[in-house]
């Protein structure tokens, strides 16, 4: 079957079997890595992407159901003119060590930032709750989160 998926901007079509995954069209079809596999079961977020600007585990959801829709992945974070703020708040703020839970926590916290530009440590530990870190401890992820929504307020 043939679906068209607005990808970071950018239209791809592509022949697809119904039952491929959002993660794998991503990934294969796409060209694009920075979308993790992990747990396959929705528990971990390292394959969160926004879809139409909602966080989505790509993991469990079928690349047909995205036809016709935007898909925003981590590399579609990136501004013209650099980092997205949240990007670069997360390399100050050290909110990464191993990375491989860091673009789901960082496309939960540009989700939230749209709706919230000043968000409360609750608020973020509410939104990244669905994702899963095993080596930070949250606590620089939730500084990077709160800090990209200060200077994206001031910018």
């Amino acid at each position: 079957m043939q679906i068209t998926v607005t990808l970071n901007g950018s239209d791809q079509t592509h022949d697809v079997e119904p039952r491929t995954l959002l993660v794998d069209f991503i990934r294969t079809k796409g060209e694009l890595t920075g979308t993790h596999i992990g747990c396959d079961t929705t528990s971990c977020g390292a394959c969160t992407v926004l879809l139409d600007g909602t966080p989505v585990k790509s993991c469990t959801m079928l690349a047909v159901q995205a036809d016709g829709r935007a898909v925003t992945t981590v590399e579609g974070l990136k501004r013209a003119d650099g980092l997205h703020p949240l990007q670069a708040a997360f390399k100050q703020e050290h909110g990464l060590q191993c990375g491989f839970c860091t673009p789901g926590m960082m496309l939960v916290g540009a989700a939230l930032l749209e709706q919230n530009p000043a968000p409360t440590e609750d608020d973020v530990r509410w939104a990244i709750s669905g994702n899963i870190c095993r080596c930070t401890g949250y606590m620089n992820i939730v500084k990077a989160i709160r800090a990209a929504g200060a200077e994206m307020a001031t910018s």
